[in-house]
């Protein structure tokens, strides 16, 4: 799940095309229905493309696409699990946010051999 979901947005923003599989989805569309920028938008709909959950039907439309039944199934466990505790489940998103700070700032620290 963390590395699908680097921001609830992503989460959010599947869990919207989960609601009606068959719709194409336009980026305003998507801006205004979550309420989100454009570059988050935009970052979301990239991550869930290349983790095989959506599709683009064209230059800019999207909708819901795993590319498996088994990714379906990962999905609506997801949204059953942030329905059931959606703290939680935004703790494990910020967590995976922090781990990677770390990481980060780890790789510039001087090392004593």
């Amino acid at each position: 799940m963390r590395s699908t979901f680097r921001s609830i947005w992503s989460m959010e923003l599947l869990f919207l095309l989960l609601r009606d599989p068959a719709r194409c989805w336009s980026s305003p569309e998507l801006v205004n229905a979550l309420r989100a920028s454009e570059l988050v938008v935009s970052q979301a709909v990239e991550s869930l493309h290349a983790a095989g959950l959506i599709v683009h039907e064209s230059d800019d439309l999207v909708r819901y696409g795993p590319a498996s039944e088994d990714l379906h199934e990962l999905v609506e466990e997801a949204q059953a699990l942030y329905v059931r505790s959606p703290d939680a489940v935004l703790r494990l998103i910020m967590r995976s946010r922090s781990d990677n700070l770390v990481a980060f700032a780890d790789a510039f620290r001087f090392r004593k051999d």
